[in-house]
């Protein structure tokens, strides 16, 4: 079977652009073949059990399964990390928000403690504890398997992060009070009315626990993690979020009534205001 012939069965559910990506993706992670060994022909030269896990692959990809989880690894940062079902994919979006943290790092002291909530596949508190050194790095999720999963990502990486299974929504308030430097986290902002206007392979395979939340209370974790960081945050550390464009200014506002400062939002590198940080006022 041909380069042409492979990206073409995944055309009635991809545009051209991102069939050819995946198809070049899948060559060259699974069989070492670059575009131009791909376009010269060499798919064609595959072993016979070569071309049968190819053929395997193409048909989980043309029934709608992620590339990512076809493949067992996603990239992040520059990092390949191990994603199955139970974890969300690694977004592009999400690297934007790590590279914001990275470059605030002057405004954290040289031995930061560091939590990511709602750490998934481990992505940002792997990749914060590899860029960070000195950082020391906690991570929550309400999963077992997700934790299963970032522990393993953080082993592969070769860094120490402490992985604890916790639920945002019932954490005790007084328990790590001013412990923390830095608090990051993606959690779930979409909201239920919104999934008809989401792909079939995000519906179909990724963990909805991890993607949406309560038509009637958009807000419900960024509520609980800020309310939780008003207590445990150090004077003058910092919370980053990810979030939902369509509640930008109603986030706005619950950070500011919670006493935040500094209330600062940028848009992604498709226009829409996706993240948002703020800081504990410093005491006088």
């Amino acid at each position: 079977m041909s380069y042409r012939e492979l990206y073409s069965r995944l055309l009635p559910r991809y545009d051209k652009g991102e069939a050819q990506a995946i198809t070049q993706w899948v060559l060259d992670s699974r069989f070492h073949l670059s575009l131009s060994d791909a376009l010269c022909g060499k798919v064609t030269e595959l072993s016979p059990n070569d071309r049968t896990e190819l053929e395997k692959i193409f048909c989980r990809l043309e029934a709608g399964e992620p590339v990512q989880y076809v493949l067992g690894e996603a990239e992040f940062c520059g990092r390949r990390f191990h994603v199955e079902r139970g974890v969300l994919v690694p977004r592009p979006e999400t690297e934007e928000l790590f590279r914001w943290i990275l470059a605030s790092q002057d405004a954290f002291p040289d031995s930061p403690e560091v939590l990511d909530v709602g750490t998934g596949s481990g992505c940002i508190a792997i990749t914060l504890a590899a860029e960070l050194p000195t950082a020391s790095v906690t991570a929550w999720d309400i999963s077992p398997e997700a934790l299963a999963v970032a522990r393993e990502n953080a082993k592969r990486a070769h860094v120490l992060v402490s992985f604890e299974q916790q639920d945002m929504l019932g954490k005790d308030m007084t328990s790590d009070a001013r412990k923390w430097h830095l608090m990051v986290s993606n959690p779930p902002y979409v909201c239920q009315k919104e999934a008809d206007q989401m792909a079939r392979h995000v519906l179909d395979y990724e963990p909805h626990v991890a993607l949406f939340v309560p038509d009637d209370d958009p807000l419900l974790f960024y509520r609980a993690i800020a309310r939780y960081a008003t207590a445990t945050l150090r004077p003058g550390g910092w919370l980053f979020f990810e979030i939902n464009p369509l509640f930008l200014d109603d986030l706005t506002a619950l950070l500011a009534g919670m006493g935040f400062a500094e209330i600062e939002a940028r848009n992604d590198q498709f226009g829409k205001a996706r993240f948002i940080r703020a800081t504990i006022k410093t005491t006088t």
